[in-house]
This record gives C-alpha cells, structure tokens and sequence, in this order.
C-alpha cells in the first residue's frame, strides 16, 4: 500500500476510465487510486471492479454509491475513506485528462517538500488551457479574479479540481460542514484551508478539455459558484478556524 492516493469520481466515464486507471498505475511514482462512482448507468463501475479483480487488486480500489450525489459530496466520501486507511498524500483530480495524470508528481512532490496543498494551477504563469472556446476561457479567468477579490485569498486558479492534500488538512477541515456540491466546493475548500492558515502552493499546469464523454457542467453548478462565493465569505465572520501557522 502507498502513502499516496488519488480520488476520481465518475459519472459516466466509461469512455475514458481504464484509459485514466492504467495512466495513473503506470507513473513512475506509485499511488494507490479510489474511484467513486454514483451509479454510473453506462457500466462505468463494472469496468472498474474488472480492472480490479483481474489487474490492480492492491491498489485500485472503488465506492460506489446510490444515485448522483454531486462532485463535492463524491470527493467528502473519498476524503473520509482516505483518512480511515491513513494515506498521509491525498489528491483529486478529473477522469476525463484533463488534468495530465503526469502532473501528479509535480503536486507530489510540493506537498512532501512542505506545502499543505498543492493546487494544479492553470493561471499561476499566464493561461494555460487547451481547446476551451476563448468564451470559456475568460469567464474562468475572471471568475477566479472575482472569487479573489470577494474572499481575499491570493490564488490565481481559485476553482481548480487538481489537488494535492497532506492528510492533517483533511483532518482539520470540518468536512462534514463543507455545504456546496458542485464548482463552489472547490473554492470553499481553498477558502478554508487558507482560513485555517495551511501552506498553500499553485504549481503550474496545462489543462486541456475532454476530448471523450460529456461534460458536467452546466448553468446551476456555475450560479452556485457565484452566488457561494459570497456565502462562503459571509459564513466565515461567524466561524472560528483553527490556525496552523
């Protein structure tokens, strides 16, 4: 068992998961990877427990769970999974290759040289995304300059999905009382490491869009980003975090 583990949930995945399964098991540097699934209808869970059962039985592990539940409570459960079996690295990231599964290494080794977490940062030098119309490309942009300016936090990609964690931020964070499912979940989890005084570093990365699958996103997950933005930053006048540094 490594100290290290990656959580993926799926949604329908089937065109890219054993792709991004074996990407992440062929790294140079081992980590052990949880996918959780919500009941994927096209079979996604099937090919994972395949993969399982007949390939990574001692590193590949999956949950499954009843129904869409949504990103951010998807990742809760594989937070909580992770702490259980003490992993001391815990990353996220996307099924689709997005994120290059390469790229992990690099969010590795910031947290194992001291930081708290490790973001995989599209905007630290300059704009770093391929194939996202210009359209998408600034209402990202922007909408980290705004989450920036609203909460105080000095993170260039405020609501990256690439992360790496060492487990006491994990351990710190009421996850429980983390409320937002979809894209504000990652800017609450940021705000509230940053709160907590965690060491915070952005290493740079280049993002590209799925080239297979549909994408999540829609018009309810970008309004909850910007309506909980503001929620987030109210919320923390009456909270009292637990300064590590």
């Amino acid at each position: 068992m490594s100290d290290k583990i990656v959580i993926i949930p799926t949604y329908n995945e089937r065109e890219n998961i054993e792709k991004i399964i074996q990407a992440v098991m062929d790294l140079p540097v081992e980590f052990d990877l949880l996918i959780v699934d919500d009941s994927s209808p096209d079979g996604t869970a099937d090919i994972v427990k395949n993969l399982q059962a007949n390939k990574f039985q001692r590193r590949l592990f999956i949950e499954e769970r009843k129904g869409k539940l949504g990103l951010g409570t998807a990742y809760i459960h594989g937070f909580h999974w992770a702490i259980d079996r003490k992993y001391e690295y815990i990353f996220e990231m996307d099924a689709d290759f997005s994120h290059n599964p390469l790229d992990l290494i690099k969010l590795y080794e910031a947290c194992r040289d001291g930081a708290d977490m490790a973001i995989g940062s599209r905007y630290v030098k300059g704009v770093n995304v391929v194939n996202w119309p210009m359209g998408r490309v600034i209402m990202s942009f922007y909408a980290s300059k705004y989450v920036q300016t609203i909460t105080g936090m000095n993170i260039k990609d405020t609501t990256a999905g690439f992360i790496g964690y060492h487990r006491r931020v994990l351990e710190t964070i009421d996850l429980d009382n983390i409320k937002f499912k979809g894209y504000a979940f990652q800017i609450e989890m940021k705000f509230t490491a940053w709160k907590h005084g965690f060491k915070i570093v952005e290493v740079p990365i280049i993002f590209t869009d799925r080239s297979e699958g549909t994408s999540k996103m829609s018009k309810g997950i970008f309004k909850e980003a910007v309506i909980g933005v503001i929620q987030i930053k109210l919320k923390s006048f009456f909270k009292k975090y637990q300064k590590t540094a």
